[in-house]
């Protein structure tokens, strides 16, 4: 069936609802946003799926997520009666219609006689995760679009470890899912369904949440000294963070002032331009109220509350933003440090990242004596480290990080917590303030110590039907083109990860990686920087990763501008003649004008995009880092400077 022809269909379907009926026929002389509602069908991964909210076979709407809920509901049948009676608990974020789909789910799960837990009110992912652990549930359903902007929703399913669906077992359920034609057919249930299988979340379930993030506190001295009098600024950015943040902060003791315009949940994230705590703009809230106070840290939640973003006070007074490397790197330091002093450091303690996050997190464990394992991109694959070594005993799970903001200590959940993370930064900073220093002060010790890192992403934006398809053609092509080096820059070693395999450029040895296949290509470069290139699974976006070192900062941006350049000439070569925009995102503190100059896209209808500045690299005295992106209007895929949600 065709756009049109499916447009119609939806349209004349008396089953459609109101809503559904007033928004197509407000459509019908727009064929280019006919097309894009009806013209593909809204694709579930293995991070579920994600899109902008409307009607339509393309959109998230109550008939896409109920024939996903139907799909899933064919796959727990398929596993048993004792699978339906351990059911699926769902959450929800603040989002504009998470309540309703989350509903939505809950009844098509009823009408399937299978048991549904729902929240009564909003949780974050990592809540949710927990409590499929702790409830024994058979599967996890989260209502979010992470911090893309207002316009989106997404359905996100987990497995019964408390990680995001394994492929293997998502694969099944896309089967069910595309199995289904008849999007209107909702599967209702009785009055005796909805009594005997909709449960609410039982409240012990938070209690025992919290109990355990209190268990992975380090440093209780320095907080019993130091936190009723912190000045520290803490925003939710109108999600679903506000309570559980503000809740384990106040259960360890430590006082964090809330940006209260930030508070309520407001579907329109009215206050920022996208609800990304990775932006400095995000926070700007938060930093005017830091001045104010005297407050020296600020961080922020994004809405499901699986992200966290961080900004401190410079040595001059200003607050600078820091990327998801640098807080990375400061928890994994931190983490490690005080297990250390305390003698609590397992001797085969192990550290998880993927494989696109900085590399100065490999001098930092080399350093403890604690081994490094990369994954792809996505926490499930870090859960499913921490599900193997759970089984076999071979190393104790003490840290993960993605340079998206995301982090985990402790094993409670199987996802990015935002919450222990805050709790973990509140108390970080509790102890450097024991200590007589800063957080910020740690950092540049931190450079010092270990070497320049400045790691850079640079998003290549796609639209239409054929993004995902022209994205993977462009990776498909440069594993056929052979690299020896970019610019002066020698390639050590290139990897393929839909083969799993690593060739030696010297040698032509090739070798596996060892890793879960996924169309990527990493170029390890001689003097220990990396560029790597991948489609994002959850965006129409071509991402290009940078991790650059050298001897300092002015090196690190000139190194960068080099690679940035050559890489782009690179991408001339085996792109078609009209390619999309590009947008930059330098993790930096401070913006590299000659990288912006020199970095080169490939061939496109119009000039770059180009996102500000932030890095792991050492702070500048004075920053205009991780400015955010005008606020959204399009209705179309993939709005401009979001970044990568790797869920």
């Amino acid at each position: 069936m065709d756009f049109e022809k499916a447009y119609e269909s939806w349209l004349e379907d008396e089953r459609l609802n109101d809503e559904g009926k007033r928004e197509l026929a407000s459509i019908r002389n727009n064929r280019e946003e006919i097309e894009y509602s009806f013209g593909a069908e809204l694709e579930f991964g293995t991070a579920g799926m994600r899109g902008i909210i409307g009607y339509g076979t393309n959109k998230m709407n109550v008939y896409t997520v109920a024939r996903a809920t139907q799909g899933l509901s064919e796959f727990i049948k398929g596993l048993g009666e004792e699978a339906k009676l351990k059911g699926v608990v769902i959450s929800y974020d603040t989002r504009l219609k998470s309540d309703v789909f989350a509903k939505t789910a809950a009844e098509v799960l009823a009408a399937n006689n299978i048991k549904a837990y729902l929240f009564d009110d909003v949780h974050p992912v990592p809540m949710l995760s927990f409590a499929v652990r702790a409830l024994g549930t058979v599967a996890g359903i989260m209502i979010t679009a992470s911090h893309n902007p207002k316009q989106y929703n997404g359905y996100k399913v987990y497995g019964a470890d408390g990680a995001q669906m394994s492929p293997e077992d998502t694969k099944v359920v896309v089967d069910s899912i595309n199995a289904i034609t008849d999007y209107l057919a909702v599967a209702t249930p009785t009055v005796a369904q909805r009594k005997k299988y909709i449960l609410p979340v039982p409240a012990k379930v938070d209690k025992k949440y919290y109990k355990e993030l209190k268990k992975l506190t380090l440093s209780k001295k320095a907080v019993k000294t130091c936190g009723k009098s912190l000045k520290l600024v803490y925003t939710p950015v109108h999600g679903s963070g506000y309570i559980p943040v503000t809740t384990i902060l106040k259960k360890i003791g430590i006082n964090a002032t809330v940006v209260q315009e930030q508070i309520k949940k407001d579907t329109d994230f009215s206050t920022v331009a996208v609800p990304n705590p990775e932006f400095k703009e995000t926070l700007s809230m938060g930093i005017a109220l830091a001045n104010k106070i005297g407050a020296t840290v600020v961080f922020g939640t994004d809405p499901d509350s699986d992200r966290l973003g961080v900004a401190v006070k410079n040595d001059e007074g200003e607050f600078e933003a820091l990327s998801g490397n640098q807080v990375g790197i400061l928890l994994l330091d931190y983490i490690l440090t005080r297990l250390k002093e305390d003698g609590a450091l397992p001797a085969n303690a192990a550290v998880v990242k993927s494989f696109v996050s900085t590399g100065m997190a490999k001098a930092i464990c080399q350093s403890f004596g604690v081994e490094l394992f990369e994954t792809p991109v996505g926490f499930k694959f870090i859960g499913e480290k921490i599900k193997l070594w759970e089984r076999d005993n071979s190393h104790t799970y003490v840290f993960g990080f993605e340079e998206s903001c995301g982090y985990l200590r402790g094993t409670h959940a199987r996802d990015k917590d935002a919450v222990v993370a805050s709790m973990l930064c509140a108390e970080m900073v509790c102890y450097y303030a024991y200590k007589g220093t800063t957080v910020f002060d740690r950092l540049n010790e931190i450079y010092k110590t270990y070497g320049y890192v400045l790691d850079c992403n640079v998003s290549i934006q796609y639209k239409g039907l054929n993004a995902m398809k022209e994205m993977n053609a462009v990776v498909d092509a440069l594993k056929a083109q052979p690299v020896e080096k970019f610019d002066i820059y020698e390639v050590a070693s290139f990897r393929d990860y839909s083969k799993d395999e690593k060739c030696d450029m010297a040698t032509g040895e090739k070798s596996p990686i060892g890793s879960p296949k996924c169309n990527c290509v990493y170029y390890e470069l001689k003097n220990g920087s990396f560029v790597c290139v991948r489609p994002s699974g959850t965006e129409p976006k071509l991402k290009i990763y940078y991790s650059v070192k050298a001897n300092n900062k002015q090196d690190a941006e000139a190194a960068l501008a080099k690679l940035q350049a050559s890489v782009g000439e690179l991408l001339d070569k085996v792109n078609k003649p009209e390619a999309p925009a590009k947008e930059q995102k330098a993790e930096e503190t401070e913006k590299p004008a000659k990288a912006e100059k020199a970095a080169k896209a490939p061939a496109k209808k119009a000039a770059p995009k180009k996102e500000t500045a932030k890095a792991t690299a050492k702070p500048a005295a004075k920053t205009t880092a991780k400015a955010a992106p005008k606020k959204e209007a399009a209705k179309k895929p993939a709005a401009k400077a979001t970044k990568e949600k790797k869920d």
